[in-house]
Order: C-alpha cells, then sequence, then structure tokens
C-alpha cells in the first residue's frame, strides 16, 4: 500500500478538492483507492465526492474501542474508491489524544488497498504533522499566492522539526536543547535549522545520526494550485530555494493547476471536475498528476520508496511544471476562444472576468507589500531562516 497524505500551510488552496479528484482519477486507471478525511476538525470530504449522507467514520471508530477501522471504509458512487468519513461534528475531534492518534495510525496502515489518500487540515498542528509523516512522500498543496508559499515552507520547516524531536530521544542532550528553544514562542520564528542542527551534532551525535536516517526518507511532493498565468508557477521556485538553503531539504514538483470557474459549478452539481468535465483543462492537469503518482511508484517498485530520490528527479520536475504551466495556458485561452466564437461565452462575461482579475491582482501587490515590509523588519531583527 502507497500511503499519500495531502497537506496545505492555509486552507483555501484546494487541497479537499485535490484530494477527491486525485483519488478517483486514480480509480479510473485501475487502482484501488481509500480517501480518508482526517480533517477531523471540518472534514467536508464526503460533500466533494457527492456523499451527501456520510454516515459514521472516524470519530465513531475513536470513541468505539472494540471496533476496526475497515468497518468505516464506505463505498462511493466512483469506481475502485472508497472513503472513510471524518466526522467532525463529534465534539473534540480536533484533539485527539496520543493513545488515540497511535491507534488510529496503526489503523490506517493496516487497511487492505494500493493508495491511501489522508485528506489532512489545514495548518501546522502537530497532529496534522504527524499524520503527513507517515509517509516521507507527503504532498503539498498551495498557491502562488505569497501567504500561501510562506505558510507552505513553515509547514515544512515544522515538519524538519518534528522529525528532530523524534531523533532526539527522551533525557537526550539533544532534547535538552529544543526545550530550551520551546521557552519561547518567538524562537521557532527565528529558528535557521541548519544551525540547530550544528548544535545538536556537536553535542548529541547519536540524535543528529538518527535525524539524518529519518531525513533520508522525507521528500515531500508539491502541487502548485490556482494559477493564473504561466509567470505564477515561478512562485514554486521560490518555495523550493527556501527549503534548500534554510533547511536543507529539497521537493519534487508533481504538476500545477490552473484556477477554472467550472470547479465551482461541478462542486454545485455534487460532482468532482474529473467526472463533471473530464476534458476541462483542470481535469488534464489532476490526471497527469495521477500520471505521475502512479509512473513513480512503477519506477521504484521494490525499492524503499522512502528514501531520498536522485536530485535530477527534482530539477526534472520542476522544469516539466514550467512547460506544463504554459501548455495548459494556451490550452485554456484556446477554449475561451472557442467559447467566444461559438457564443456560449460573451464580450461582458470576458470583462467581468477581466475586472475580476485585476482586483485580485491589486490585493496580491498589497499583500506582496506587508511580506516585504515584514521581511526586511525580520531580517533587521535577525529572524532570518
Amino acid at each position: 500500500m502507497h500511503i499519500f497524505p495531502v497537506a496545505s500551510g492555509k486552507g483555501g488552496v484546494g487541497k479537499s478538492l485535490f484530494t477527491a479528484n486525485l483519488g478517483i482519477a486514480l480509480g479510473q486507471a485501475g487502482k484501488k483507492v481509500i480517501l480518508a478525511d482526517l480533517d477531523l476538525g471540518a472534514s467536508n470530504l464526503h460533500l466533494l465526492l457527492g456523499e451527501r449522507r456520510p454516515g459514521r467514520g472516524i470519530g465513531y471508530f475513536l470513541n468505539e474501542s472494540r471496533t476496526q477501522l475497515v468497518d468505516y471504509v464506505q463505498p462511493t458512487q466512483y469506481k475502485n474508491v472508497s472513503y472513510i468519513p471524518g466526522d467532525s461534528e463529534i465534539p473534540g475531534m480536533a484533539n485527539l489524544s496520543a493513545a488515540q492518534k497511535r491507534r488510529l495510525m496503526k489503523s490506517l496502515s493496516n487497511l487492505d488497498t494500493e493508495y491511501l489518500l489522508l485528506d489532512l487540515g489545514a495548518g501546522t498542528s502537530f497532529h496534522t504533522i504527524d499524520f503527513f509523516l507517515m509517509s516521507g512522500a507527503g504532498t503539498l498543496v498551495t498557491t502562488p499566492t505569497p501567504t500561501a508559499i510562506v505558510n507552505g515552507y513553515v509547514f515544512i520547516k515544522t515538519a524538519i522539526f518534528r522529525l528532530l524531536h523524534t531523533a532526539c530521544k527522551k533525557g537526550s542532550p539533544g532534547e535538552k536543547i529544543l526545550k530550551l528553544l520551546e521557552k519561547e514562542s518567538s524562537n521557532f520564528q527565528r529558528l535557521y535549522i541548519l544551525d540547530l542542527l550544528k548544535e545538536i551534532l556537536r553535542a548529541d551525535p547519536d540524535s543528529y545520526e538518527r535525524f539524518q536516517a529519518l531525513s533520508k526518507r522525507f521528500r515531500p511532493r508539491l502541487v502548485l494550485n490556482m494559477l493564473e498565468n504561466p509567470k505564477d508557477a515561478d512562485r514554486a521556485y521560490k518555495l523550493r530555494r527556501s527549503c534548500q538553503q534554510y533547511l536543507g531539504l529539497d521537493l519534487d514538483h508533481f504538476g500545477i493547476m490552473y484556477r477554472d470557474e467550472l470547479q465551482d459549478t461541478a462542486l454545485t452539481s455534487g460532482l468532482p471536475i474529473v467526472v463533471y468535465k473530464p476534458k476541462s483543462v483542470l481535469s488534464q492537469a489532476i490526471y497527469r498528476i495521477a500520471d505521475k503518482f502512479i509512473q513513480f511508484e512503477l519506477e521504484y517498485e521494490g525499492e524503499d520508496e522512502n528514501l531520498v530520490k536522485d536530485t535530477d528527479f527534482g530539477d526534472d520536475s520542476f522544469e516539466a511544471a514550467d512547460l506544463e504551466a504554459q501548455l495548459d495556458y494556451e490550452s485554456k485561452i484556446e477554449y475561451l476562444e472557442e467559447l467566444l466564437h461559438t457564443g456560449a461565452l460573451t464580450l461582458g462575461d470576458v470583462m467581468e472576468t477581466l475586472k475580476t482579475q485585476q482586483f485580485e491582482v491589486q490585493k496580491l501587490k498589497q499583500e506582496n507589500t506587508l511580506l516585504k515590509k515584514k521581511l526586511v523588519e525580520a531580517i533587521e531583527r535577525g529572524y532570518l531562516g
């Protein structure tokens, strides 16, 4: 079984929509898929699958010690695809105990399927991070906006910090160093991971070696969503450079997806976009990403899939994403021109779309200015990294 957690540094980037559609695309390719809704505080994966009444799921499993997680796996209307609801209406679901989390992780790992997709909650809670670290090949979904890119970086940085916690056993010199850092919440914001690793290497070589072994099994996958034009794809490089420079970690780029108003129409209809309009630019992007998942696993079949792959793959994946961004943009323009010629889209519709995009661009410029100001302040205070 291949476990693929899907996470995001912030809400509103299309993480759950991507997960639902990816699962269906994998199912259409003949793969047996289970989707697990682990956004336990605000689970809605069932709605994105067109299931209005999800029934009992993870919440009931955690509160009923005699049941098995497999008892809550429910079929969907899509071939080869099942799912486990999250039960967000059960009080306290967002605050799992350590014992509940261990039980859930073990049960998830024992499910009988080819692909297990974990739709995680947005943000950087330790529960979310721990589920993300169930696999070394977790997928981070983000958008080209400065805030989303920064939050994506913070998510990965928190995951690295969590690996450090795991590597430093209780009572070790490394654990004492980490506890000192945690006494002040502001320390983490200015924490330079590579300097911290040097300190742990000097004080606790055993913990350092354990961390190195863990980090070799951590190679996140990036999906950049809601692009408006090919230049938006450049944002992925900024995230990659930050991870390389400040975290000593590389990313693999698994694809881009353009913003598509059809997604809202599909959602209103209770259908995933790959079912509502499989030939749309967005659907084709999702199918392309699903193919990459399958091909990647086939290429490394029989090997430890969690070991860091050749750096050349990371370089190639970013170059491929650039090309995909250009080709999909051209397809999107051709589609709009076709709608104009057939009368399905009026000039007024185009003007309204342009006005909306101009408004969004203005908001992004203001947001970017604010972030630059904060970055300058951070540099002046020595918080960089």
